[in-house]
């Protein structure tokens, strides 16, 4: 039944004009992997401060400027993903690379929701910016880097596999 879900949407006349086009599935690639640059290079500034390097800045200049970056990428990222896994849903779904994939997207996504909570929670505007963050932060940043960079790798391994 997923199955044959999944191949409707491959069949879909949009997602075949996408898939045989020689312009447009190339553009959404490209847009893919411009939301993931936009999603890692706000990302990784962040958690690289929060981890204390950089601490002649505050924190809270990453955390307004960057967080906005990473989830315009993100938006970005997930629409052209989406249609990327539109034109071969059925073999995207069964492998173990995509499912590990948008599992750590999801565990990243988490993170990142709950380190905002942690830092409107802490008075992290008034530390100093000598100051090491709490270590809530610093092992989110840990995770945060992790993640991402493993969600990075097997995105690239999916073009191998």
């Amino acid at each position: 039944m997923i199955e044959q879900a999944l191949v409707s949407i491959e069949n879909l006349a949009f997602v075949s004009a996408l898939r045989n086009s020689t312009y447009m599935y190339p553009l959404v690639n490209a847009g893919h992997i411009l939301g993931v640059a936009l999603l890692v290079g706000g990302i990784v500034p962040l958690d690289l401060r929060l981890l204390g390097l950089w601490r002649r800045y505050p924190v809270m200049v990453f955390v307004d400027v960057l967080r906005m970056t990473a989830a315009t990428g993100l938006g970005l990222a997930v629409v052209c993903g989406a249609l990327l896994f539109a034109t071969a849903a059925a073999d995207y779904a069964g492998s173990t690379l995509f499912q590990a994939k948008i599992t750590l997207v999801l565990v990243g996504v988490s993170n990142a929701l709950i380190l905002a909570q942690v830092v409107k929670r802490r008075a992290i505007r008034s530390l100093p910016m000598e100051a090491p963050m709490p270590p809530a932060l610093r092992g989110g940043a840990v995770l945060s880097l992790a993640v991402w960079i493993s969600v990075l790798i097997l995105g690239r391994l999916l073009g191998y596999f």
